[in-house]
């Protein structure tokens, strides 16, 4: 009997051991690794419906070169009254390749008083990041800024 368990074991240790390694080549798979820019293309998509972009009123300012893609300083800013009348609603930060191209919205109100946002990051790779306004009135205003990371992040293996 003791030795039908051990055997019965022993070959439930290899099946996991094998879905172990199967899992771990999945997971590092260049081409699921990163999102591709026509992941960001449809992720802005889904945003702004069918509505016009607009360049302008949007800052994103993100280091040009960056030695670790792990804490990221990004800024957004967008030039608006933030009145009653004309305020900012909700700001979309987009990666184009990061493994889920939307970062992070945040959603403003007239009483934010400015519509600037600081935060910090993670990137995957080097990439042009796109940040989306959408206005009070409906219309979506956009900017974007590239960087060049050396250490990738969201795909380290600890």
């Amino acid at each position: 009997m003791k030795k039908i368990i051990h055997h019965q074991r022993r070959r439930w240790l290899k099946q996991v051991q094998g879905l172990g390694l199967l899992a771990i080549a999945t997971c590092l798979t260049p081409l699921k690794a990163f999102a591709k820019k026509e992941d960001a293309d449809e992720a802005i998509k889904k945003i702004i419906g069918g509505a016009p972009i607009k360049d302008g009123k949007v800052t994103l300012t993100i280091p040009p070169l960056v030695e670790n893609g792990n804490l990221v300083v990004l800024k957004v800013s967008v030039d608006s009254p933030m009145t009653a009348n004309d305020y900012v609603k909700t700001i979309h930060v987009i990666a184009e390749a990061n493994p889920s191209p939307n970062i992070f919205a945040v959603y403003l109100t007239p009483r934010s008083g400015t519509a600037n946002v600081t935060t910090r990051v993670r990137l995957a790779d080097s990439q042009r990041v796109w940040a989306i306004a959408q206005m009070s009135n409906g219309s979506f205003w956009r900017g974007s800024a590239e960087t060049l990371v050396t250490l990738s992040a969201c795909t380290e293996m600890v």
